[in-house]
């Protein structure tokens, strides 16, 4: 990857929907270049895909929680639990992490009741779990939809 892949990335990143020939003109490269570099970084897998960016507060999702969870250790429990993690409804967010914890995940949900009968009852039900702590958001920050290329 160079410069060019850089900017191309920054550019579809704002708005995938951008036409070769914008960025050709933006970029000051022929729309060819912009084609075969695309193409490139799709086939390294660089570029997985393109995505409508949805609000989720207009679905009313914006009940946000955090859970940290801690394991029963054996056997591929990363993998098994974290896919069992990953099933729960409103989960969109498992990562398997190091240090007193083993799990973060993330979900969002429209209210309370629905967090906990989608998720925290299951959660609390799974026998793999050791111990979990989880958070609620009151007031989102920063949250971007996708990578920031910041270099």
């Amino acid at each position: 990857m160079d410069e060019l892949d850089l900017k191309i990335l920054k550019i579809l990143q704002k708005n995938a929907k951008y036409s070769l020939e914008d960025l050709s003109a933006e970029l000051k490269i022929p729309k060819s270049t912009v084609a075969y570099r695309i193409k490139r970084l799709e086939s390294l897998n660089i570029i997985k895909g393109y995505y409508a960016q949805i609000d989720p507060t207009a679905l009313n999702l914006d009940y946000i929680v955090i859970s940290l969870v801690r394991a029963r250790y054996g056997k591929n429990y990363h993998t098994e639990l974290g896919s069992k993690l990953a099933s729960l409804p409103g989960v969109w967010g498992v990562y398997f992490v190091l240090g007193d914890i083993d799990f973060i995940v993330i979900g969002r949900y429209r209210n309370r009741e629905e967090f906990v009968e989608n998720y925290l009852e299951k959660l609390m039900s799974m026998p793999e779990i050791e111990r979990s702590s989880t958070q609620v958001v009151v007031k989102i920050i920063k949250e971007s939809p996708n990578m920031i290329i910041w270099w």
